[in-house]
């Protein structure tokens, strides 16, 4: 039982997750109503068992208890979590000057090549609390696929049929970047600054937040999903000169590419940080496409959508 009332917690748009406290100990409670509810019951064990696969390798929140829903009752499931230091990435970055940028960059390069250190032997969506993978479907076969999936109904579908097209040859460009890629691990999916905690003077990160998206699925996606709209330059290249993704396309040690696709550091297996940027962009295009697609729920989706846009009048996953 809570010590006392259950507090919001800032950062996200679910609305489903709360500060408590518990034996005199701060606490986390998140309440899987409304948009988590249609995840169907096991959710909330699947949270649960992702938190348990990566702590002690990754800085997560203990699980402490795991409440299933009761749908007899309408009572939605409940996943309490221990608290983490550390403040938001996002407040951070926005008062950081380059050396703490550089040095979070650093501490999230060394985050992301852990997490995608955690092989699976093929994507798709966790099922159960054994982290069993299902799929996501027919509608999401490629980008193209994907695409024709959720234009109708969408803010998308109010393109012009010129951008539409525009739109569809940049998701061909895309599949054609990531078909390459055979390797799969575990993918956090929300991998962006306001799920990121990190102490504000080292820029050590403290907490990887907000698991329910995690999937099986490629390397690159996370580090796209946390560059989407972050481009300064000292954050970005000590982030980019840190991570090291195992058996890409165009690395030493991980398949055909030539020497243009490779670092200057010769015998590294270290890819060529643009290319490497633009693999990550090709793999955020799935949740970037799905975040356009419902522009006007939230100021994110808005902003995804006018990325969106730009990226698909300049053909240029590079948004300047």
């Amino acid at each position: 039982m809570f010590d006392a009332g259950l507090t919001p917690l800032e950062g996200g748009h679910s609305g489903e997750t709360f500060l408590g406290t518990s034996g005199g100990e701060k606490v986390v409670v998140r309440i899987l109503a409304a948009r988590s509810a249609q995840r169907g019951p096991d959710a909330v064990d699947i949270d649960a068992a992702v938190l348990r696969l990566v702590r002690g390798l990754l800085p997560v929140p203990e699980v402490l208890e795991v409440r299933r829903p009761d749908p007899v009752g309408d009572v939605p499931g409940i996943l309490v979590t221990s608290f983490l230091p550390g403040e938001r990435l996002d407040l951070v970055l926005a008062d950081a000057d380059e050396t703490l940028q550089g040095r979070i960059g650093v501490h999230l390069g060394d985050v992301l090549t852990r997490l995608t250190r955690m092989p699976f032997l093929r994507g798709g969506p966790f099922v159960d609390a054994d982290l069993r993978i299902g799929s996501f479907g027919a509608g999401a076969a490629d980008l193209r696929t994907f695409v024709e999936h959720v234009v109708p109904g969408s803010a998308l579908e109010a393109w012009a049929p010129e951008d539409l097209d525009r739109l569809f040859a940049l998701a061909d460009h895309a599949q054609d970047l990531l078909d390459p890629i055979a390797r799969r691990c575990l993918v956090h999916s929300d991998f962006n600054p306001k799920n990121l905690l990190v102490d504000p003077g080292t820029g050590e990160v403290t907490g990887v937040l907000d698991w329910e998206f995690a999937h099986a699925g490629l390397p690159v996606t996370d580090l796209g999903n946390l560059l989407r709209f972050e481009h300064s330059p000292a954050f970005v290249e000590s982030l980019l000169d840190t991570v090291e993704i195992d058996g890409l396309p165009g690395r030493e040690d991980g398949g055909a590419g030539t020497s243009d696709d490779r670092t200057v550091a010769a015998g590294t297996g270290r890819m060529h940080s643009a290319r490497l940027l633009e693999l990550a962009r090709a793999a955020d295009l799935w949740a970037l496409v799905d975040l356009a697609g419902r522009a006007g729920e939230n100021p994110v989706a808005a902003r995804a959508h006018d990325l969106l846009l730009t990226l698909t009048r300049t053909g240029d996953l590079h948004p300047a």
